[in-house]
């Protein structure tokens, strides 16, 4: 078993560009959840029956359609914000030389 290194402190500079870019951060999630939810309906109408995806409360839908419809979505969503997260660490390690996070 490997000893773990004890966490080195952080340094008032990282701390500073760590809380810079939490607004960023931010302002990214809420596009991301925005561009999933346009992208998720797009994939609905092209593979769900009707225009309208179901909820699971929708007494006339089947139990099938609902969780295919939930697994898309999650698919949908965890795929583009991770695209956007990552987008948003790349461009911040070219602005400022670090990474978002790093310690």
């Amino acid at each position: 078993m490997s000893a773990r290194k004890p966490p080195r402190p952080r340094t008032k500079s990282k701390r500073k560009k760590s809380m810079l870019y939490r607004p960023f951060g931010l302002l990214l999630g809420i596009a991301s959840g925005a561009a999933a939810s346009a992208l998720f309906t797009r994939a609905w109408k092209a593979v769900g029956r009707g225009s309208d995806a179901p909820d699971a409360l929708d007494e006339d839908r089947s139990w099938r359609e609902v969780l295919i419809a939930s697994a898309l979505q999650g698919a949908i969503f965890a795929a583009v914000r991770a695209a956007v997260d990552r987008g948003g660490a790349v461009g911040v390690r070219r602005l400022t030389g670090t990474w978002p996070g790093d310690s």
